[in-house]
């Protein structure tokens, strides 16, 4: 007997496992990179034995490229968690502020870790910061594309109470 269409769509949902393994796995892989690059920057600094005003600038910048790794990091994650309760099991236990109901809800994280990550790439960018070129166009920049975020992060949770 021949699958019904309605079978075949039902079951296709399950296609999107291999997005949320693929990004489950690019998700751990920058984590345990970071941890890694972590430690060993961390070990560099300390074993360098310079605590010069010029190193300390230097592991800052390490550090916020770190930082800059995990919550990339943590992207991938909410990405792979939200896939896998809109698709597969909506029951999955997480903690409330990670419970994706709905593609607005995923939409909602996945922007608002944007926010943070714009952020931490202009502190990257003003701390390397020499003077010699325009980092007032690239704050207004990242300032304008988190406007635009902010708002429709607004405009997603407003909708939401509205239904």
């Amino acid at each position: 007997m021949m699958p019904s269409v309605r079978n075949i769509f039902a079951s296709s949902r399950f296609f999107i496992l291999l997005a949320v393994l693929a990004t489950f796995l690019a998700s751990a892989a920058t984590m345990v990179y970071g941890g890694i690059a972590t430690v060993r920057i961390i070990l560099g600094a300390f074993l360098a034995g310079d605590f010069s005003q010029k190193n300390a600038k230097l592991l800052t910048i390490d550090m916020v490229s770190m930082i800059d790794l995990f919550l990339l990091g943590t992207v991938m994650y909410i990405i792979a968690v939200g896939l896998y309760e809109l698709f597969i099991d909506s029951g999955l236990p997480m903690p409330p502020w990670l419970r994706i109901t709905t593609l607005d809800d995923l939409e909602e994280r996945l922007l608002s870790v944007v926010v943070v990550l714009l952020a931490v790439t202009f502190l990257g960018s003003a701390v390397t910061w020499d003077g010699s070129n325009g980092i007032l166009a690239l704050g207004g920049a990242i300032a304008l594309v988190i406007g635009v975020i902010s708002a429709t992060i607004a405009i997603l949770a407003r909708t939401r109470h509205v239904d």
